[in-house]
């Protein structure tokens, strides 16, 4: 007997999922929901970790030179000084600033007069400093390792390194998670991060702390990457913006406790071990797999037949749909399956590689990145000048995390009305329009003025780069969704570089940092509309469902127009109905296997009037 040829991979059906699988497992059920709530707490441990950097590495409001006896002369007595006499003695004073937080002076050994003519010389501080106590922590990486001064450069370097990080566990761990499957992904992710977190509450110098740091960055973003794609791929469009911007809600709800933890926890090892609690709790996650399920919209984008029928009649189960034991239409959905998917198909798994062969996906890719690289970059542009109002650490913060609240608020109410692409394009002209006017009218305007610049900027500059993460899981496909999000996520964490890399300067090209970051904001405005509208459609699957997302066009066309019917031409119809067909299989199938049919067969108690050697009789005569 002969064998069916097998499909090509290239060429295999694909089963149209939000239309055909979903509403059969339950839809957006009760499992469904609850997978959705225990997604969001990965976001809270990961913002939580994330934002601890900046507690890590802030400096004092004010520190100086420890004062060194032997710098001062033999005859110097300090019973003969108060405190504040010692210091002036010791330190030199710099106008507007204080105490010099680098210098120290040397007297000769012979001297006796300390009034300000007597001879004496400037050098570096010999005995370390002293710190008066920051915001938050009283003993951070700074203080504890002295990276003030000559080593000042090793703080913005830190934050490089962290970024570095996070953009190298995007790009691998978000391939690796179109690889591997959502759930592995999060778990190898979780594991490793919280080993490493634990691991740099044990460091004992700046360099172990860095690398620690670094391969603890790279993991989190798997984490990130993982949870917030598994996220999305259980909802159906109606809901994925909200379950979208609560998981921001997660986060912005640990930036706002964060200052409290630090003031209560006052050691930066204290804070991080509190930090990487969270994702220590996270690990009963390997023990409970109905928490943190594979998703089953990836496992049949990649011809994991098995393990996408157990998957789908697990959710049907738990949403209360029960596919065994209704022949119509319930039952239909297993056999649809085998219907298009061939027994012998093999799993096809894909990576970011395969956009070199798409134009649309790697347009909408290089687009969305390029929008988020903007949102998070020029944000630096903006804090710079609240501080420059304010030096209160606390003012900054605070105003900073209440515009990340206020832009979640900002896309739920206006996002599904207007759609993700015109959102997008507005967040993206405000910012600019906001950025040009600090550049042009700073010295113009007053304090007031500046200030609401600032804030109407970060507010739709984190509103633009939320939207353009959001945007890009959403037109991306799913067999590559985990890889093209981690090159969108990755030029974001560009972007949150190339300000480490102006305070790497002591802020000397930022004039030019905002110049090109402002002419990036109007030059994007272009870009956005080439992007396609993906208000409540279904999330692409394949590489040609994602090569058909294109942008709508920009003049809609009259419904008045004169139609051309000797020019129209309609496509034959088929008697084939590949819907009836599966259904007419899967219940003749049932029908046949099941052992209590619904009607009785007859048996009969006479003979029959022909019986079977009469029967055998008459077909030999007709052979002769």
């Amino acid at each position: 007997m002969a064998t069916a040829p097998l499909v090509p991979a290239r060429s295999r059906p694909q089963m149209d999922y939000e239309t055909k699988v979903f509403p059969h497992t339950g839809g957006y059920g009760r499992y469904n929901r609850i997978v959705v709530v225990f997604s969001w707490f990965p976001s809270f441990a990961v913002m939580l970790n994330l934002f601890s950097d900046v507690f890590y590495t802030l400096i004092p409001d004010s520190y100086h030179c420890r004062p060194d006896p032997l710098l001062l002369p033999s005859t110097f007595l300090l019973s003969n000084f108060t405190r504040k006499g010692y210091l002036n003695l010791a330190i030199p004073w710099v106008n507007g600033t204080g105490l010099s937080h680098c210098e120290l002076f040397r007297y000769t050994s012979n001297s006796s007069d300390f009034s300000g003519n007597v001879p004496r010389v400037r050098v570096s501080c010999t005995k370390g400093w002293e710190y008066t106590h920051g915001a938050g922590l009283q003993s951070n990486f700074v203080t504890e390792w002295n990276l003030v001064c000559s080593d000042y450069w090793k703080i913005p370097l830190q934050h490089i390194c962290l970024m570095v990080g996070w953009i190298l566990g995007y790009i691998f761990l978000g391939t690796l998670c179109d690889w591997l499957g959502r759930r592995r992904c999060f778990l190898l992710s979780i594991s490793l991060s919280s080993l490493f977190g634990v691991a740099v509450c044990l460091s004992n110098s700046a360099v172990m702390f860095l690398l620690l740091r670094l391969s603890q960055g790279a993991m989190l973003a798997g984490v990130f990457v993982s949870s917030y794609i598994a996220r999305l791929e259980l909802c159906d469009p109606p809901h994925r913006l909200m379950v979208a911007m609560i998981s921001s809600f997660f986060g912005v709800f640990a930036e706002l406790l964060l200052p409290g933890i630090a003031i209560l926890c006052r050691d930066w090892p204290v804070l991080q071990a509190v930090a990487t609690l969270p994702l220590l709790l996270l690990l009963s996650y390997w023990c409970c797999a109905s928490v943190f399920p594979e998703s089953p919209r990836w496992l049949l984008a990649t011809t994991q037949i098995a393990q996408a029928k157990r998957s789908l009649q697990e959710f049907s189960t738990r949403n209360g749909v029960c596919l065994q034991d209704e022949i119509y239409p319930g039952e239909t959905l297993l056999s649809e399956i085998d219907t298009a998917y061939v027994e012998d198909c093999r799993p096809k798994y894909f990576s970011v590689l395969e956009l070199r062969r798409t134009r649309v996906i790697w347009k909408n890719c290089l687009i969305l990145s390029f929008t988020l690289f903007i949102g998070t970059g020029i944000q630096y542009c903006f804090t710079r000048n609240l501080r420059s109002y304010s030096t209160n650490f606390y003012f900054s913060y605070f105003l900073r995390v209440l515009t990340g609240a206020l832009a979640c608020i900002f896309i739920c109410q206006t996002v599904d009305r207007f759609g993700r692409r015109g959102m997008l394009l507005l967040s993206a002209i405000i910012t600019g329009l906001s950025s040009l006017l600090l550049l042009a009218l700073t010295q113009y305007l007053r304090g007031g003025l500046v200030l609401v610049l600032s804030v109407v900027g970060l507010l739709f500059s984190q509103a633009l780069a939320m939207l353009s993460v959001f945007f890009a899981c959403e037109v991306m496909p799913t067999v590559v969704r985990g890889g093209c999000l981690g090159l969108v996520l990755a030029a974001g964490c560009v972007g949150m570089a190339a300000s480490s890399l102006m305070e790497l300067q002591n802020n000397g090209g930022y004039f030019l940092h905002h110049v090109v970051f402002a002419s990036f904001a109007v030059l994007s405005v272009l870009s956005i509309m080439l992007l396609p509208e993906s208000k409540r459609k279904p999330l692409p699957d394949s590489m040609k469902e994602g090569e058909c997302h294109r942008r709508p066009p920009l003049l809609r066309s009259r419904p008045d127009r004169d139609s051309l019917p000797l020019l129209h031409t309609r496509p034959p119809l088929s008697e084939y109905n590949p819907d009836n067909y599966s259904r007419l299989v899967s219940a003749t199938r049932k029908m046949l296997t099941k052992d209590s049919l619904p009607y009785r067969i007859a048996v009969l108690t006479q003979p029959p009037l022909v019986t079977d050697s009469e029967t055998q009789g008459q077909e030999n005569e007709t052979l002769r």
